[in-house]
């Protein structure tokens, strides 16, 4: 199997899954390092792939087929992260991603794939247990998170909350 058949039954393989599946079990699937797993991801998200890193491995968002997309622009400190999160999946939203405007780099891009209060304390445990700083640091807490919604009411009330609790912001 070439390369280019390679990258193509890896998608196909991601958009069967309904789960995510870790780069260690693809580069078993597939006879290859894990870091070519990695180096494939980054080309098929390079050609429009909509792939999310998360903490429990590689996810395509299919099956979300009666769902839109919102942005929300937030600022807060670390401390508050749990409730903006938390205030996002109470209201029937999922965070997909977190990017801040870095001043050099520009935009930097985490993908989160929150979509429970489970995932939100599992990701908040790691980034304890990682001794992680979240990129809001980079920015004095002003941030984006890409959220997925079922409709344009539920992502206006996930604003009015976010907004209620101070995090919504204009800027």
């Amino acid at each position: 199997m070439n390369t280019e058949e390679r990258r193509e039954k890896l998608l196909a393989r991601l958009q069967q899954s309904d789960q995510p599946v870790t780069g260690t079990k693809l580069s078993r699937e597939f006879s290859v390092s894990r870091q070519i797993i990695v180096g494939d991801i980054s080309i098929l998200r390079a050609q429009g792939a909509q792939i999310f890193a998360t903490p429990r491995g590689y996810v395509l968002p299919s099956g979300h087929k009666e769902s839109m997309l919102g942005t929300l622009v937030c600022r807060h400190d670390a401390a508050a992260m749990e409730a903006e999160l938390m205030a996002i999946i109470d209201n029937g939203g999922a965070v997909l991603d977190v990017i801040v405007e870095h001043p050099v780099y520009g935009p930097i891009r985490g993908d989160l794939l929150l979509e429970s209060r489970r995932d939100i304390r599992n990701f908040l445990s790691k980034m304890k247990k990682c001794q992680a700083n979240p990129l809001l640091i980079i920015t004095g807490g002003t941030h984006l998170h890409t959220v997925r919604v079922p409709d344009e009411e539920t992502l206006q009330i996930i604003r009015r909350e976010l907004d209620e609790l101070g995090i919504l912001t204009e800027e």
